[in-house]
């Protein structure tokens, strides 16, 4: 490992620690892990020796990683594709996360879009890690090109045997063509004429209908939603609520939105702080618990609902922007309207797919600086 990637790791970590690298000594000589526990006995903080021995094993990986490393960015991958986090509690990241993504950021940025495509945990991992330890001034981001979509509407052709259609009705027999009595004779064209008017009611309706479909298809459409990626400033537990968050969210307005999440089981008020999420920002506003909450935290939760997140816009993605959908288009509701039970009729259309990239109807939930995550894969949003 090169000296410029040690002092990297070093900054990384004295900025997680929160310690002046000032007194700290060169990084040159030193291998990582004497790098690390100079800069744990400067913090001042006590790591339990289990907890240690764990960081310091991702200290050799970090070490031991060359920037021809593809092949370690693979098995890290699959590491990552059941967890948050390489070595941490849930969501909150350790001084191992850091110490690796500093290791790995110089080799990643220099992938290929084709290669980085390969990798979608290790670099749904790293935007993460890169916002919630805001190491964006000492590391460039890192972007990643998806492949276009082309989406296809097919149509459903009826054929017409013009065989069938060509042929002539069946003459009558005289005896089917003669009425039997002449009690009949004048009732004749009042059925038929009653027939004719019952097949042009029936040719109508599906000309009436399809206005009605199609209404309803524009109903469903996610373009409905404003889902705009907001920036988490602060974090609280509801004040009489177990299972409730509080947090005040920037979306770009000039001042931050009261927001109120059921995540307090899964999430703590810190893990949340700093982050950027996915909001639905034009549900109507209202109280829960006696709080007033403007939005919607989107979320990724498993089948039997015991892990649940937030979605992760990537890092460089914009406080307020709005997330879009590829060939969708439409303007989005001022206010959804509760009665329409518009959101009921979307959210079952919103879910990742195997690599853990939120979509509707398999589109990506897409930003300036690419698709929104979840470590969850084949999750349900709402």
């Amino acid at each position: 490992m090169d000296s410029k990637t040690k002092q990297m790791i070093l900054s990384a970590l004295c900025k997680h620690f929160s310690v002046d690298p000032v007194g700290l000594g060169g990084s040159g000589e030193s291998d990582v892990k004497t790098l690390y526990s100079n800069v744990v006995k400067a913090s001042g903080k006590e790591v339990s020796s289990q907890n240690n021995d764990e960081v310091l094993k991702w200290m050799e990986y970090a070490e031991g990683l060359s920037k021809d490393c593809f092949a370690a960015l693979e098995k890290l991958n699959v590491e990552l594709a059941v967890k948050s986090v390489v070595l941490g509690d849930g969501l909150t990241p350790s001084a191992a996360d850091v110490a690796v993504f500093a290791a790995l950021h110089a080799s990643v940025i220099g992938l290929s879009d084709s290669d980085k495509e390969k990798i979608p945990h290790v670099i749904r991992w790293m935007n993460y890690i890169q916002i919630k330890e805001e190491l964006t001034t000492l590391f460039g981001p890192i972007s990643v090109k998806l492949p276009q979509f082309d989406f296809e509407v097919s149509k459903s052709v009826v054929k017409v045997d013009s065989k069938k259609t060509a042929e002539s009705p069946k003459p009558l027999d005289k005896s089917e063509a003669q009425p039997s009595t002449k009690k009949t004779e004048p009732e004749e064209p009042k059925k038929k004429a009653a027939k004719e008017k019952d097949a042009k009611k029936e040719k109508k309706k599906p000309a009436e209908a399809a206005p009605a479909a199609a209404s309803k298809e524009t109903e469903l459409s996610v373009s409905l939603l404003n889902i705009q990626v907001g920036l988490i400033r602060k974090a609280w537990k509801h004040p009489s609520a177990d299972s409730l968050l509080v947090e005040e969210i920037d979306v770009g307005e000039g001042k931050v939105r009261q927001v109120v999440s059921g995540l307090a089981k899964f999430c703590s008020p810190d893990d949340l702080t700093n982050r950027l999420v996915a909001l639905i920002t034009n549900v109507k506003p209202g109280k829960l618990r006696d709080v007033m909450s403007e939005g919607l935290v989107l979320c990724a939760s498993n089948e039997d609902h015991s892990v649940v997140e937030p979605l992760l816009p990537p890092a460089g993605a914009k406080p307020g922007e709005r997330v879009s959908f590829s060939g969708v288009e439409g303007k989005a509701e001022e206010v959804l309207n509760p009665k329409k039970k518009q959101l009921e009729k979307i959210t079952p259309h919103l879910y990742t797919d195997e690599s853990g990239v939120a979509t509707y109807k398999g589109i990506p939930f897409m930003t300036s600086a690419g698709p929104c995550t979840s470590t969850i894969p084949k999750a349900t949003i709402k």
